[in-house]
């Protein structure tokens, strides 16, 4: 009985052990197809869009359910990509515009603490969008493509970068920037772990509902937490600065930032 009662501990302990070993790889791999998934329904979505129709006439017409799925006669759905419409993202462009341009000028009175960056500035769901995704950003050389999402609170950052509120949204333009915060060290998933090995010169691209645009990385810094200059406006320039918690070596965290300039 102890023989076999050992044989069956000695197996819990294995079993145990090959987990903690391979649910780190096996995790990973999970997290980056679902951020490969999420992004290819948003390209797909984009493709897709629908021209001469808004979401609310989509629903009053019973052509979509409440999060935009298409949807039969009977309320079944059709396709699981949910339908995006032109005009609401028109909509959606020229109020992330009017965001920016008021940006410039009030940026400094908007960012009081840390807890300035975490509410999304705007409610993608009054655009018809429900998968709180504004774009992505890839950085080819790292092998990091991740969707972007508007608040740079926890449940954000648990699915990919988040973009800091009152800083730019990710348009570019003269006097932009826009500012994204990812995980490093996070149990299972890689978000920003490895912006670190991003060399000047390396480029990142942002895509958004209308374009993809493209930066190049100028400047790497390591800065302490109340130390936050490098998410401010520059004048005149068009920046995205990425940045990621990192060990002080005593037991707190610095930032590691990334600042990229438009090319």
């Amino acid at each position: 009985m102890r023989r076999k009662l050992l044989t069956v501990v000695a197996v819990i302990l294995l079993a145990a052990g090959l987990s903690l070993i391979l649910f780190p790889p096996v995790s990973n791999t999970v997290g980056t197809q679902i951020a490969k998934s999420e992004i290819e329904k948003f390209d797909k979505q984009i493709e897709n869009a629908v021209e001469d129709e808004t979401f609310e006439d989509a629903i009053k017409k019973g052509e979509i359910d409440d999060e935009g799925y298409p949807i039969d006669s009977s309320g079944n759905r059709t396709s699981d990509i949910p339908l995006l419409f032109a005009p609401d993202l028109e909509r959606l462009y020229q109020d992330s515009n009017a965001y920016n341009n008021n940006l410039k000028d009030n940026q400094c009175s908007l960012l009081v603490d840390e807890t300035s960056y975490v509410n999304p500035v705007l409610n993608l769901a009054d655009y018809g969008i429900y998968s709180g995704i504004y774009g992505y950003v890839s950085a080819p050389t790292i092998g990091m493509k991740l969707p972007i999402y508007l608040g740079a609170n926890e449940s954000n950052m648990s699915y990919g970068a988040a973009h800091l509120t009152y800083t730019s949204l990710p348009l570019g333009g003269e006097s932009t920037n826009c500012v994204l915060a990812g995980h490093t060290g996070y149990i299972g998933r890689i978000f920003f772990d490895n912006i670190r090995k991003l060399n000047k010169g390396d480029t990142v691209e942002l895509t958004n509902y209308w374009y993809t645009m493209t930066y190049k990385v100028i400047d790497t810094k390591v800065c302490k937490a109340t130390q936050s200059e490098a998410v401010f406006i520059n004048s005149g320039k068009d920046l995205l600065t990425m940045l990621t918690c990192i060990s002080d070596g005593a037991g707190g965290f610095n930032r590691y930032y990334v600042i990229c300039a438009r090319i």
